[in-house]
């Protein structure tokens, strides 16, 4: 057995306590809003490379990348099973540097993320309210529904489990009756075109639409400390969303596009919806876009928990002051998380859709390199630390599965644009410095930060007891 006498990441017990924790189903849930929330947003990658190579896009990603993920999140997540996931990961693995680079990659990237929901919601309302199209009511709308979301997640995570149960019945329903409706229409043949002659690829909009609708499954090991037995419940979470999401897209896109004849260039955000009025008439429409604006409530209320428990996992590991891992009394959130996530989602928001999400892949990308190398370093450094769930394939087989995604990560940012490539290297600066400052700032005690050791348990495997430094 390794030795456990270190100072390092894992989860610290809270003094205020949370009354109730996670289940399966709920967690379930909460993971299909973290990535998907439905198949809206899809759409644009059909018109970036046509049906064949969207179909294929979708049906073949899923192993390449949300596989992989999946079995990295369950892995980490049960043998760490404490609020600050990957950050934990990273700094077991490499150090207090790589761990506080790790938060704010994926912090931002997530923060970032988060603005491109009430764009998606409003791109489909506009179509029933012309007027937020553009202009003063467009950003108004963006704001005040940010400001909204915000304040009911402060309602706390157990009640959002089960309202995401809720939204994802109520906005998946009327693609399920869609693609019931598509069945006579159907023609197979269309599955099989490469796009529309004049068109031409796009592989930047193309690979980054693939990656925003699929990524992303590891934010929920920020929540691993508010899970019932974590243990047993994340693996098989994790096994039920991979199945579950991968078909929410799958099967509209077939149904949609074996069944509905227009332009390629029709294929933007909210096509869905066009396409469910001329399959089974207007009512319909209507369903996927109030869908539309649910699933994005889903969506941002899922990523918004996952960066507020981010935020307050970094405090009781010493990355950040101890005032950011403050609870309400109230309803036992993580409040200056909220707080913090919510004033740069709005400092974002007049963003562009397409801006919104190259910028967060590039950010995210950066992460998760950093958080392949921490699981590959950790099976070779601690093989003997105790994994509830273990990914069931020897290390050269853990290389070659993290290889593929990392491929693929890097030529995301490739082919970024070079205003999104600068504003990563600024931010990743920036986050040296922070922890230069911080770091400062634990020396000169300037601001309280929580000091921990690691300890072995039984049902736990790794965990911290922790104390203040005043």
């Amino acid at each position: 057995m390794e030795e456990t006498a270190i100072t390092s990441p894992a989860t610290i017990t809270n003094t205020t306590k949370s009354p109730k924790k996670l289940t399966l189903i709920p967690l379930i849930f909460i993971i299909y809003f973290e990535v998907a929330g439905g198949p809206y947003g899809e759409e644009l990658a059909v018109k970036a490379a046509g049906p064949l190579v969207a179909i294929l896009g979708f049906l073949t990603f899923p192993f390449i990348w949300s596989v992989p993920e999946a079995l990295i999140t369950a892995e980490l997540s049960t043998a760490f099973p404490g609020n600050g996931g990957f950050v934990i990961w990273a700094q077991r693995a490499f150090g207090p540097l790589w761990g506080s680079l790790m938060g704010t990659w994926k912090f931002l990237s997530v923060v970032i993320n988060m603005a491109s929901f009430p764009v998606l919601c409003i791109d489909y309302l506009q179509k029933l309210f012309p007027v937020f199209q553009s202009g003063w009511p467009h950003y108004v709308v963006t704001i005040a529904s940010t400001l909204v979301l915000s304040f009911a997640n402060f309602m706390g995570l157990t009640i959002f489990g089960y309202v995401a149960v809720f939204l994802a019945v109520v906005s998946l329903s009327p693609f399920m009756l869609m693609s019931l409706f598509a069945i006579p229409k159907l023609h197979p043949h269309r599955w099989l075109s490469l796009g529309q002659k004049g068109m031409k690829k796009d592989w930047n909009l193309f690979f980054n639409t693939l990656f925003w609708n699929l990524n992303f499954w590891d934010n929920v090991s920020t929540l691993a400390g508010e899970v019932d037995k974590p243990q047993r419940t994340f693996p098989l979470a994790l096994l039920f969303s991979v199945i579950f999401i991968c078909l929410s897209y799958v099967i509209p896109l077939f149904a949609v596009i074996g069944s509905v004849v227009v332009d390629q260039s029709e294929w933007e955000n909210g096509f869905h919806a066009q396409a469910a009025e001329i399959i089974a008439g207007k009512w319909l429409k209507i369903w996927i876009e109030v869908g539309a604006v649910l699933s994005g409530i889903g969506m941002y209320e899922a990523q918004l928990s996952s960066s507020a428990f981010q935020v307050q996992g970094m405090a009781e590991i010493g990355i950040l002051p101890k005032f950011c891992g403050v609870r309400s009394k109230w309803f036992n959130t993580p409040w200056v998380g909220i707080l913090m996530s919510t004033s740069i989602t709005i400092g974002v928001s007049y963003m562009n859709f397409t801006d919104i999400i190259a910028s967060a892949n590039v950010l995210y990308g950066l992460g998760m390199l950093l958080e392949f190398a921490s699981f590959l370093w950790l099976r070779w450094k601690s093989p003997m630390m105790k994994r509830p769930y273990r990914v069931p394939l020897t290390l050269p087989s853990l290389v070659i599965m993290c290889l593929v995604p990392s491929g693929f990560l890097i030529f995301i940012m490739v082919i970024a644009t070079k205003v999104v490539l600068l504003v990563s290297g600024l931010i990743t600066v920036g986050g040296i410095g922070f922890f230069l400052f911080m770091k400062l700032c634990k020396t000169k005690n300037w601001v309280e930060f929580s000091i921990g050791e690691v300890v072995e348990t039984e049902e736990n495997g790794v965990e911290i007891k922790g104390s203040f430094m005043i």
